[in-house]
């Protein structure tokens, strides 16, 4: 990783797209999230120290545990940087999709591109692999530690919540429907192996996903996805949550329009960067308690 941890969350920005994106789902759990961003800030949020010296120790052994390649902070980085990064270039291809549905003219579009919804779909349960996988390296155990990641999701507080409310929300709910649980199961129980090795996405975090080969990986993914469904139906049903319901709130910060759900997908995963913030947030956190603690 070229940039430190007091670097990234330095450079985290206190008020844009994927802000106000998250800003609008606070209606599902209110006050949860707060954008906290700079480091010396974060720690003192954190830690709620107002010791200078006592802050920079804690900072300088943050920072020195992040370098520590031996620790799982870096990989957990690079994989919400990268899913980020492939889920904007998913977005591009979807949006292409359906300007090629509706202007015929660019129907060409559609031989070069993915079907957004099994795109959408791929793009889901890769998303939340990587929060189970950056989770595990995170807290240093297994990385197939299914079971300890479900029930972690029970204690799962701002921006950590927040990211995987935003999971529901922006990549399925929208995109996908309120059916979008049984729709991503059936389908991800439909893909082949050779289909997986396709997208982009998996391509690049292909690695760090459990397994030996990519029919394994796509068990792995399809069993992760399976195990977390129950806590995702109860975010829903709890919260009352549907398609409309998230638009509305998102029109209250972010001009969208209400008919066209495949659109603002699309558009949100081009223009947002919500996993790579927020997971920068949970990871500088996790740090800054553990520094604090060894301190």
């Amino acid at each position: 990783m070229s940039k430190s941890i007091s670097k990234l969350v330095d450079e985290l920005p206190s008020s844009n797209l994927t802000v106000s994106a998250l800003r609008a789902l606070d209606f599902i759990a209110p006050g949860e999230w707060q954008n906290v961003v700079g480091f010396v800030n974060t720690i003192k949020t954190v830690t709620g120290e107002t010791d200078e010296r006592l802050i920079q120790q804690i900072g300088e052994r943050a920072v020195y545990l992040y370098n520590d390649r031996s620790q799982g902070y870096q990989r957990a980085m690079w994989l919400y940087q990268t899913v980020e990064r492939t889920d904007k270039a998913l977005g591009a291809a979807a949006l292409a999709n359906k300007v090629g549905e509706k202007v015929p003219l660019l129907g060409f579009l559609n031989r070069l591109t993915p079907k957004a919804d099994k795109a959408q779909t791929i793009d889901l349960c890769l998303k939340l692999v990587v929060e189970l996988v950056a989770f595990c390296q995170i807290n240093g155990i297994p990385g197939n530690s299914i079971g300890d990641f479900v029930k972690s999701l029970g204690e799962y507080s701002g921006e950590s919540f927040i990211r995987m409310a935003a999971l529901v929300c922006f990549d399925g709910l929208i995109p996908l429907g309120p059916d979008f649980i049984n729709r991503a199961l059936s389908r991800i129980n439909q893909i082949s192996p050779q289909e997986l090795e396709q997208n982009s996405t998996f391509a690049n975090i292909k690695a760090e996903i459990p397994g030996n080969n990519s029919s394994s990986k796509l068990n792995f993914i399809g069993e992760s996805f399976n195990s977390v469904s129950g806590w995702m139906t109860s975010l829903i049903t709890s919260k009352h949550l549907t398609p409309q319901k998230v638009v509305n709130h998102l029109q209250s910060f972010v001009d969208v329009a209400d008919d066209k759900l495949d659109f603002v997908a699309a558009l949100l995963d081009i223009s947002t960067n919500y996993y790579e913030h927020t997971g920068t947030q949970t990871l500088a956190r996790r740090l800054i308690e553990r520094a604090a603690a060894e301190i």
